[in-house]
């Protein structure tokens, strides 16, 4: 019997993962990578300098580092990648279901939703954010975002190793799915009348879901649609708006004070 399209889909996309690596660096993100236990880690080159500074990680991961010369640092980074002498070789995160997460994860009821946010500086700093206040996850699409790379975990300084930052094949799916949950939906749009605080008020002690678009083109239709409420953060004037990984910390300062 012929299996259905979506199945062989779903069976190729997950043979491609279960094959995915990616390449950190940077002294504080691989020391951070390598104390997570979550992490499969893979290879580590390393100068001498950066060993003598990451001895006691590199002991607690149990792996062999291969040590360069610093001027023959070869591992495949982008060119002007501040390395300091560090790059690991590992697989990327499994943090489990999105609903288990949501639902059962540490931290407050609140996960972070960003609408095709390809900027890995952004996405970080969200990340940072979200672990600062303690939300229970970052969900982004799998495609049009910005994946889990090297850039990412450095601009998230460490947060990528215990902030789950879940990557969904479809995003309006993932938010209906929350909303199946119990979760209040807010979208952040500058153009609305409804102010941030007001649509939290209203979520009356519900778990809160904030969803943010890119800089410029912002909520796509489909997942306007699928807020159950647009809010805008107040601004003082005529200044303009905040770029999204300010938003996303006021945004989420305004939901755990509620």
């Amino acid at each position: 019997m012929k299996k259905p399209t979506w199945v062989v889909e779903k069976e190729r996309v997950k043979r491609i993962e279960a094959k995915e690596t990616i390449w950190l660096f940077g002294l504080h993100a691989v020391r951070d990578a390598l104390l997570n236990p979550r992490r499969e880690k893979l290879r580590l080159i390393v100068t001498k300098n950066a060993l003598d500074r990451l001895e006691d990680a590199v002991a607690e991961a149990g792996i062999e580092p291969e040590v360069v010369d610093a001027r023959r640092f070869e591992a495949p980074l982008d060119p002007g990648s501040v390395h300091q002498g560090a790059a690991l070789e590992a697989r990327p995160l499994d943090w489990g279901s999105l609903v288990d997460v949501a639902v059962a994860g540490e931290g407050g009821p609140l996960v972070m939703l960003l609408d095709r946010v390809t900027d890995p500086h952004n996405a970080g700093a969200v990340l940072r954010s979200a672990e600062v206040f303690g939300a229970r996850a970052v969900i982004a699409p799998r495609h049009h975002s910005a994946p889990e790379t090297g850039a990412l975990a450095k601009t998230a300084s460490g947060a990528l190793e215990r902030q789950p930052y879940l990557r969904v094949t479809n995003l309006s799916e993932a938010m209906q799915q929350l909303k199946d949950a119990g979760y209040v939906l807010i979208g952040l749009d500058s153009a609305v009348d409804m102010p941030l605080a007001e649509a939290l008020a209203g979520a009356k002690g519900r778990p809160v879901g904030l969803v943010l678009g890119a800089e410029g083109p912002g909520l796509r239709e489909k997942t306007r649609e699928t807020c159950d409420v647009l809010a805008r953060i107040p601004a003082a004037g005529r200044f303009g708006s905040l770029n999204v990984s300010n938003a996303a910390a006021v945004a989420l300062y305004a939901a755990v004070t509620r």
